[in-house]
Formats: C-alpha cells, sequence, structure tokens
C-alpha cells in the first residue's frame, strides 16, 4: 500500500512539473527569414503579413531561430507576435518572460559574415514602434497605403545609390535614422535609399519606409 502510495505521489509531482511549450508566432508585417541571425544574410524567403511560425528559440541580439513554411532560418523578433500567450505579445525584449530558449550564436562567424558592411557601431533602423506593433498595428503603408507609382519604383531601381548597412530588418513603417542619407524621387513626394542591399522608398517627413523594391 505504502508503495503503491509513493508511486502516485512521484506521477503525481510529475504531472504538475510544467513543460516549456512550443512558441508559436505571427508576423505583424511582411518579413525577411534569413539564412543567418543578421542583416546582411541572405533572405531564404520573404514571410506575407500574419504568417505562422515555430521558434526555436532566439539570440541575445533579438534574432529568431523560426520554421516558416518547412523552411528554417532567422525572422527579427520585435515583428514576431507570441500567439503562445493568453494575450499575443511581441517577443522583442519579451524573451525571458516568455521562456524562449536563449541561443548563442559564434559571434566571430557573424561577424565574418556581416562585418564587412557593419560596424561594431552601427546605426539600428528605428522599429515600428514595438508598443503598437504588440498591439497589432502596423505602421506605414504596411497599414494598408498603397503602393508608389510605377515611375517611382522604376526611378529607384535604375538610380541606385550607395547602400548603407544597419542593424535591425529593412519591413515597411521601420525609421531611417537621421544620419543616414535619403535621396530625392524627382517629381514625387518621396525619398529614397539602399539599405542592407534592399532599394526602399521613405516618405521623408518622418523617414519611415513605406515600400520596398523586391
Amino acid at each position: 500500500m505504502l508503495k503503491n502510495l509513493t508511486l502516485a505521489t512521484a506521477l503525481t509531482a510529475v504531472a504538475a512539473t510544467p513543460l516549456m511549450a512550443a512558441v508559436t508566432a505571427s508576423t505583424t508585417t511582411e518579413l525577411n527569414l534569413r539564412t543567418d541571425p543578421n542583416p546582411t544574410s541572405a533572405v531564404v524567403a520573404v514571410m506575407p503579413q500574419d504568417a505562422v511560425v515555430d521558434v526555436e528559440g532566439c539570440t541575445a541580439s533579438d534574432w529568431c531561430k523560426v520554421s516558416f513554411d518547412g523552411t528554417e532560418g532567422w525572422a527579427y523578433s520585435p515583428y514576431l507576435l507570441n500567439t503562445s500567450m493568453p494575450e499575443p505579445t511581441v517577443i522583442y525584449e519579451n524573451r525571458s518572460t516568455m521562456e524562449i530558449e536563449t541561443i548563442e550564436v559564434d559571434n566571430n562567424a557573424a561577424d565574418a559574415t556581416a562585418g564587412a558592411a557593419l560596424g561594431a557601431g552601427a546605426a539600428s533602423l528605428l522599429i515600428g514602434g514595438p508598443a503598437a506593433v504588440a498591439a497589432g498595428a502596423i505602421l506605414g503603408a504596411a497599414g494598408g497605403a498603397s503602393a508608389p507609382a510605377d515611375e517611382t519604383v522604376t526611378y529607384v531601381t535604375q538610380n541606385p545609390v550607395e547602400p548603407v548597412y544597419l542593424n535591425g530588418e529593412v519591413v515597411v513603417g521601420a525609421g531611417i535614422p537621421e544620419n543616414v542619407e535619403i535621396y530625392t524621387v524627382p517629381d514625387t513626394d518621396y525619398s529614397y535609399a539602399y539599405v542592407n542591399d534592399a532599394p526602399v522608398v521613405v516618405n521623408p517627413e518622418d523617414r519611415r519606409i513605406v515600400y520596398i523594391v523586391r
């Protein structure tokens, strides 16, 4: 009788031990899936807004290893919404409370890949509002604004400028830092730049990306 009671108690203790639940997230905007956790690595897929991904873990530098539609890669956590929680919450700066595994990356290897482009003190793209993203609100054209006219896109692609490389991810709604030059698109209300190898159309008034030329 005592043996059965001990076994039952042990089973109860095991059952009461919380298991780390798999983290499911959704993208809050169209988001690159990259080969490595840095903004200069190759893009293997562009995930649409509201795409569902499985999160394996995240680095200390805000990149998460995810699986999307059978393809594994890295996505930038400020634009990933943890839908496994009672209240959907942006993963950015909430990894520890979500008990998401921290993935250690070889910084030397990352520097070898991105070092030619990103310096140690590289500026960062301004996140499109962590609080707004957490609430599921997207800024700029991601909120439904129409794309620029074809003539604008053609001008941007036919008149390349010196590229700049910034920490973070190129998404609609992200802001271009003040110390980065943007260029006027003639006869329009737009400016543009080439950021992390992507031509982007910019609203010069608030320096937010409104369109990414892919």
